[in-house]
């Protein structure tokens, strides 16, 4: 009981919960002086924060998902394989396309459609030109940085765009997303890369398809890749095509 009420009054932002309590105090007599409500101050859950005028979400990982979700029901792949995703995004993927999931932590379920197998971005163990769709989304803007266990590695980010391009089956189709706009490293958490970083890491293939969410939160389809230079901390969202043999 004591833990719920520090992560009402701590979390997502410490002592804001302050501002909710007021409400929570006066709705609780409300309901308990109703007589057919048993409530007890053993069972409470105060979720203190969620009284807002529309459901908040974080742009970057709503749009990715939506955009991936319709590329591949556009594509049609027998077989998906993403590397490190958001584990949300995999298991909706997996209802419609054979899906098989790695990631350096192992994500351990059992589900329709699904497989999940450890490995490594910048040493994946899968051969030469073996996969035809293939996804990372918010990944590769990790790798190297120790944030997930992972050793340090300053050209990491660049050694797993490597292995993607290498393990991508002529005629295939790889989709990455990172952080783009000003280009940095924020250590441990993350790097933002200039647009034409990540193309210029992948000369193998060819972009074929361009998509961002820019500083606002909005979702900017088929952009030019030029548009999200200046961006703070945008996201942009590459379908490359590996031409065939």
């Amino acid at each position: 009981m004591l833990k719920r009420w520090l992560l009402a009054l701590l979390t997502p932002v410490p002592l804001l919960g302050l501002v909710g309590l007021p409400r929570y105090m006066v709705q609780w007599y409300r309901l308990r002086s109703t007589r057919r409500a048993r409530l007890t101050f053993r069972d409470s859950y105060p979720c203190l924060t969620d009284w807002v005028q529309s459901t908040p979400f974080d742009p970057h990982y709503f749009f990715q998902a939506g955009w991936l979700a319709r590329k591949l029901a556009q594509s049609k792949p027998a077989e998906h394989v993403d590397i490190g995703s958001d584990v949300r995004m995999i298991g909706v993927l997996s209802a419609f396309v054979r899906t098989r999931f790695i990631d350096f932590r192992p994500l351990q379920v059992e589900l329709d459609g699904l497989e999940c197998a450890a490995g490594n971005l910048t040493a994946l163990e899968l051969g030469d030109g073996s996969l035809p769709s293939l996804s990372c989304l918010h990944v590769i803007e990790h790798v190297g940085l120790g944030r997930y266990g992972d050793p340090l590695d300053i050209d990491g980010s660049v050694r797993a765009l490597a292995e993607l391009q290498r393990v991508l089956a002529p005629g295939g189709r790889l989709y990455i997303s990172v952080p783009v706009g000003r280009e940095r490293i924020c250590f441990n958490a993350h790097r933002v890369f200039s647009p034409a970083t990540v193309i210029a890491a992948l000369p193998a293939l060819r972009l074929i398809d361009f998509s961002a969410v820019d500083d606002d939160g909005a979702f900017q389809p088929g952009c030019a890749p030029e548009s999200c230079v200046a961006l703070e901390y945008g996201c942009g969202m590459f379908v490359f095509e590996k031409p065939p043999a």
